[in-house]
């Protein structure tokens, strides 16, 4: 479970809400209240049909049902925190180099097999079948290539969103000055100025929490995703190229752990020797 978004996003609403429903005053004398009635002011259901509405149907008028029906799965790949670990991928890619250099590179058939990640299995699989190194390379390059290309466009659907949003919160606004205009107009005078200018500005808010608080976070944590699905299929073509020539299994580890953190490194070189130490 992804904790960092559910806290900050969870966080980022309690703070906003405390801070329309809290009143500090420090002169004459520090006072403090809670007034719950304050979060009435900020509700206005046609600024909420402005600003959420217009935005929803030009990110449908921009993008392709294909797209737009991913969503909820985007939600859980953003959720899912333990899905891309570049250790297990090199652990495994170090036990077929082990398997390989015992009983051959056809003896990874098996392997294959029992593999859940297709990118993987694809590319254990271009091994046994001994095609050309530079082959097998372009192959899994190309497919890393599209993978992120699509993930992207994923990602630029949320940034549209969020462009939206405050757009559409200044159309609310603007809509809101019109009629607070025509108000004053018919009845003569500004009394109801202060409330119709307040509606008026709740649609530039709502805006500005849908962007801020709504999509960019989403559109950030695909591109995490992205980037952390991206490294470990860089590792798998490494590893597997590195396979294909025969490398030492634990050369070929100390090679793949390069393309993770020192911090991360010494991690597990510190958690390995103990686990070497227990069973000594």
């Amino acid at each position: 479970m992804n904790l960092n978004y559910i806290i900050g996003l969870l966080g980022a609403i309690v703070v906003f809400i405390l801070g329309i429903v809290t009143k500090i005053t420090i002169k004459p004398e520090f006072a403090f209240s809670i007034q719950p009635g304050n979060l009435i002011n900020f509700f206005d259901p046609a600024s909420i049909f402005i600003v959420i509405g217009c935005t929803m149907f030009i990110v449908v008028a921009s993008f392709p049902g294909k797209m737009l029906g991913s969503m909820p799965k985007h939600f859980k790949i953003i959720l899912n925190n333990k899905r891309f670990d570049p250790m297990q991928y090199i652990d495994r890619l170090v036990d077929l180099a082990q398997t390989a250099r015992k009983n051959g590179l056809l003896a990874l058939e098996e392997k294959a097999r029992e593999e859940s990640d297709p990118f993987f299995k694809q590319a254990i699989m271009l091994l046994v079948d001994a095609y050309d190194p530079d082959k097998i390379q372009t192959i899994l390059e190309n497919d890393i290539e599209y993978m992120s290309s699509r993930h992207e466009d994923a990602a630029a659907m949320y940034d549209k969103a969020s462009s939206m949003a405050p757009a559409f919160g200044m159309v609310g606004t603007l809509v809101g000055l019109i009629n607070m205009l025509q108000g004053m107009s018919f009845d003569g005078g500004p009394g109801n100025l202060g409330a119709d200018m307040g509606v008026a500005l709740i649609t530039t808010l709502y805006g500005c929490i849908l962007a801020n608080m709504i999509f960019n976070p989403i559109a950030t944590q695909l591109r995490n995703r992205d980037a952390e699905e991206v490294l470990c299929k860089m590792i798998i073509v490494e590893g597997v190229m590195a396979i294909q020539t025969g490398e030492n299994p634990k050369f070929l580890r100390e090679h793949l752990l390069t393309y993770m953190a020192q911090s991360s490194r010494d991690s597990e070189g510190g958690e390995g020797k103990k686990g070497k130490s227990k069973k000594e």
